[in-house]
């Protein structure tokens, strides 16, 4: 039988946060099978490692709008189904894989089922046609039905503002068998085992060479192996095809702006395109450092950093 992990009730966004910590949600699981859009296995892990300090900043628009509007999605898929939901207002766990845990958005009353809701934007439409659904949120639900034991789960998704859909997804034991063998293996090869999965391009695994070698020591060099110098080379050739994917997106932005004239904002049957004015208000740092010194002097901070460069020897 499922485990109550908390009451989420009255935990605060920080302590949720930190219970997160503890075990491999649903929305991780997408990132632990390396299938989802959004995360990647790194990341999970720094977030699950214990030095890890959850950023308790508000959550970004998206998310937040999400949360806002996830009783308007609840209340419309009861009204359309007939069926009455409920919140669970509990984190979850595996009763025998106790890493695995669940927060799910409401219980069906009445069946063996879950409903999860989703908002999404117009460009993300055709991930929802037909019987569609984006694998990652079909891992996120397989995981739920895993923590909690039901039978079956509903997707209630608005899409855009203006339209809404829903989908009825049933347990699938072989694809739930295949995650628990990834979790289980992910949570004590890695975040038990406090080391690291592969590095990747992540802002987390940026942060983590940061913070593990945040100091060059002076003078000293290392050889690097043939491997190194292939990647070398790879790197070279990618920043050369930044930097014409570069010139070209200049042309483009170019040739609409020369369209849109003195026009504040274009529209197109898919695109709504801005470009307008923006006033920011900011410090003359060099006006001040010449009029005013001794100012300068006591708000100035030094700031240390490895700039990484390549030359050619």
């Amino acid at each position: 039988m499922t485990q109550a992990m908390i009451s989420t009730a009255d935990l605060s966004r920080e302590e949720w946060l930190n219970y997160r910590k503890r075990g491999i949600g649903g929305s991780d699981a997408a990132a632990v099978l390396g299938i989802s859009k959004y995360k990647t296995p790194f990341e999970v892990w720094h977030e699950k490692s214990e030095d890890y300090v959850p950023d308790t900043d508000d959550p970004s628009e998206a998310a937040y709008f999400g949360n806002i509007l996830e009783d308007v999605v609840a209340t419309e898929f009861a009204r359309r189904t007939g069926k009455k939901v409920r919140r669970k207002n509990f984190m979850l766990k595996h009763p025998t894989f106790h890493f695995m845990i669940a927060d799910v958005d409401r219980v069906v009353v009445g069946e063996d089922a879950i409903l999860e809701c989703k908002t999404a934007n117009q460009f993300l439409a055709k991930d929802w046609d037909g019987e569609e659904v984006p694998d990652a949120y079909l891992v996120q639900v397989q995981h739920y039905l895993a923590v909690t034991g039901k039978s079956k789960a509903y997707f209630a998704v608005l899409i855009g503002g203006q339209r809404f859909v829903w989908k009825e997804i049933e347990r699938d034991n072989e694809l739930i068998d295949m995650i628990i063998r990834q979790e289980k293996k992910f949570w004590y090869e890695h975040v038990v085992a406090g080391v690291a999965p592969a590095l990747d391009g992540s802002s987390a695994a940026e942060r983590y060479i940061k913070e593990k070698y945040p100091e060059s020591e002076k003078e000293k060099v290392v050889n690097l192996g043939k491997s190194d110098l292939e990647n070398l080379k790879q790197l070279e050739h990618i920043k050369e095809q930044i930097k014409l994917l570069g010139v070209q997106k200049a042309e483009i932005e170019n040739n609409i702006k020369n369209q849109m004239q003195d026009a504040e904002t274009a529209l197109t049957t898919e695109f709504k395109v801005v470009w307008k004015n923006v006033v920011r208000q900011g410090l003359d740092t060099k006006k001040i450092k010449k009029e005013k010194p001794e100012l300068y002097d006591e708000y100035s901070k030094e700031s240390v950093s490895r700039p990484f460069t390549i030359q050619s020897v």
